[in-house]
């Protein structure tokens, strides 16, 4: 397999992580906004590479 693809699907799981990480109680509590977008966003980037590397993959053969 690609060592790029698994670099991307990794990055996928740190930002499911990033988004269900509990902050509360934590003085790390105010960032959880902060946390939940960085996450959110770092899967919808990653999983549109993701879907567009197949793509071109698929296209190519």
């Amino acid at each position: 397999m690609d060592r790029p693809v698994l670099l991307f699907l990794s990055a996928i799981l740190a930002g499911f992580a990033l988004v269900k990480v509990p902050l509360s109680g934590t003085v790390f509590a105010a960032f959880t906004p902060f946390t939940n977008f960085i996450g959110i966003l770092a899967i919808l980037v990653f999983s549109v590479v993701l879907i567009y590397k197949a793509s071109l993959a698929l296209l190519r053969k």
